[in-house]
């Protein structure tokens, strides 16, 4: 074994010994791949509480290995897609391709680095579409500061912050007006009481009948809790839709009822007959409901 190696094992051990059981690790497909999958196993074998997150974007054939050789999670293109069609067909890579064996996908709004295209001087409702994605789509979940106050101003030559936290100081008044503070703690609330929202397995994708509303279902293994969600992609006007119920995962025929819990507004109701009209307002863009 190369000295080296051994020595940059010594520091993380270090670091392990400190309590530290989180490591981002930045670039890491710019480093031999064998270091990774044998230092990882070497930490994980005597700590496998340990958590190696890889920090990468880059090719999917990269990305995919870093995940093989031992990274618990990973950075992902979510980021990037936007559109109806993105989103579906990077979910379905995930989660019904070879992916779902090994990858561990970590959904971040936006990095320290990426002012992603759709919050740059967005509004409001953008940053509630791209949270609500993330955090139901997938079981990890991550947001960088600025991103809760709706903080999207963008460089002038970058595809970065104005005025970013990575070359000067910034002072942040966290209750100005315009925050989405508490629908984050909502979206977290239902995440934790939740199990089918705690990994991107799960899902799925189900028929709206309009392009800016992605529809899907995510249910737990054993099909104890399912939920179906609704987001709307369009931050800027209201959209409808008729969305596709699946009665039939109940053994219900096509004019059946299912009783269903509101946990946004927080209400019982039931739906009769598979198909359902729903609308998406800028002010709150995501519908969540659970089969009770």
């Amino acid at each position: 074994m190369p000295a080296l190696w051994e020595t940059l094992r010594d520091v993380v051990q270090h670091w392990v010994d400190q309590g530290v059981k989180l490591f981002r690790v930045d670039n890491p497909h710019t480093k031999p791949f064998p270091f990774w999958e044998w230092m990882i196993a070497d930490i994980r074998g005597r700590h496998p509480e340990v958590v190696f997150l890889s920090e990468a974007f880059t090719k999917p054939k990269v990305m995919y290995r870093l995940a093989k050789v031992g990274f618990s999670q990973s950075y992902t293109y979510f980021t990037w897609r936007n559109a109806k069609w993105e989103l579906e067909e990077y979910m379905r890579e995930i989660t019904t391709q070879e992916p779902k064996e090994f990858f561990r996908p970590h959904f971040f709004v936006n990095t320290h680095d990426i002012n992603p295209d759709f919050l740059q001087n967005a509004p409001r409702p953008a940053y509630l579409i791209r949270a609500a994605l993330a955090a139901t789509l997938s079981g990890l979940w991550g947001v960088y500061n600025g991103f809760e106050l709706c903080e999207g101003r963008p460089d002038a030559k970058r595809k970065e912050y104005a005025d970013s936290e990575k070359y000067e100081i910034r002072a942040w008044d966290y209750d100005r007006p315009g925050h989405i503070k508490g629908e984050i703690a909502l979206l977290n609330r239902i995440r934790r009481e939740n199990p089918a929202l705690h990994t991107h397995l799960g899902l799925t994708l189900l028929p709206a009948f309009n392009d800016n509303v992605l529809f899907f279902e995510k249910a737990s293994a054993g099909r104890e809790n399912v939920l179906m969600i609704a987001i709307s992609l369009d931050p800027h006007a209201a959209q409808e839709a008729d969305v596709e119920v699946p009665l039939w995962s109940w053994n219900l025929a096509d004019n059946g009822s299912l009783p269903m819990e509101d946990l946004i507004a927080d209400r019982a109701f039931t739906w009769t007959g598979k198909i359902q009209r729903i609308r998406l307002d800028p002010s709150m863009p995501f519908g969540i409901w659970r089969v009770r």
